[in-house]
């Protein structure tokens, strides 16, 4: 099966912003969702439905850690949660796993098994995962995480229950955005020098392909999403400027998706915004980033 299908990009802020964030991200231009509060209770999110159906999770813990009794099982939970120590911003991505949980059939085997057979394993069994809508729908799925905490590789969001459920793409209103927004461009990932080549070896292994671009200091593959005609790309660099340079020492211990590139239509918006705390760039949908 495919292993480079883009499901969704997340974005953290502050515990108990969700719907600040919702706003802040209708003032940039989009259309946001109403999400729901998942089944650890830790968590809850809005979503933004592009119309090549991936979406942006935006996602906050529902209380800070010193809400929770001292060390009881509550706080440590929410303090061992894998975004507990991420810092706001675009943290994390995932492609979209088949839901199984049995092997071979499972996501962590097919990738580990594209490894050789003295490498560490890429990814962990699967879990199971779900979330409860305002609606009361409960959502279920299966993830696939890699097996280093602070890897830079995608997580797998395997379907247990209707994807459209978890994703609503109808009605078509549901993608359509004030800003122009049709769907990803690009995720932009930044590593230091010195972890580039094993970074880009394992990524490759991820996507089942090798780059589609390759120099001393930047790659790039080709994704897929499940409704588009215009491939996002994931592009993997190091870092080129003094900014780029200063966010690489900063997420040295968590994956750094330094900018989120969108395809916009012909009067969609132009150049470069931020969000409270992430980059956004804005790409025209004939000029694909090379």
């Amino acid at each position: 099966m495919s292993t480079k299908t883009l499901d969704h990009i997340v974005h953290l802020t502050p515990p108990g912003t969700v719907q600040q964030t919702a706003e802040q991200f209708r003032q940039l231009g989009f259309n946001v969702l109403d999400g729901g509060v998942h089944a650890d209770g830790l968590t809850e999110n809005s979503l933004v439905i592009l119309s090549d159906h991936v979406y942006l999770e935006l996602i906050s813990f529902t209380k800070p850690p010193e809400a929770y009794p001292p060390s009881s099982p509550s706080r440590r939970k929410r303090e061992s949660h894998k975004w507990a120590s991420r810092a706001p911003g675009w943290i994390d991505y995932a492609f979209l796993g088949n839901g199984s949980l049995t092997p071979p059939e499972r996501i962590s085997d097919i990738i580990n098994g594209r490894t050789s057979v003295d490498s560490a394993p890429l990814y962990l069994e699967e879990v199971p995962g779900g979330r409860t809508r305002p609606d009361g729908e409960v959502l279920k799925w299966v993830i696939s995480a890699p097996a280093m905490p602070t890897s830079i590789l995608p997580f797998f969001c395997g379907d247990l229950t209707d994807r459209r459920k978890r994703v609503p793409t109808h009605p078509d209103s549901n993608a359509h955005h004030p800003s122009g927004a049709l769907g990803i461009a690009h995720v932009l990932l930044l590593t230091s020098d010195s972890s580039f080549a094993a970074v880009h070896k394992e990524i490759s292994v991820v996507i089942g392909e090798q780059p589609v671009l390759r120099t001393a200091v930047e790659v790039k593959w080709r994704l897929s999403t499940l409704n588009s005609e215009r491939a996002p790309t994931l592009v993997l660099a190091t870092p080129s400027d003094q900014e780029q340079e200063h966010f690489v020492e900063e997420s040295r211990s968590a994956p750094g998706i330094y900018e989120v590139g969108f395809w916009v239509g012909e009067d969609g918006r132009e150049g470069t915004v931020t969000t409270p705390f992430g980059r956004i760039v804005w790409v025209a949908g004939g000029q694909k980033r090379e």
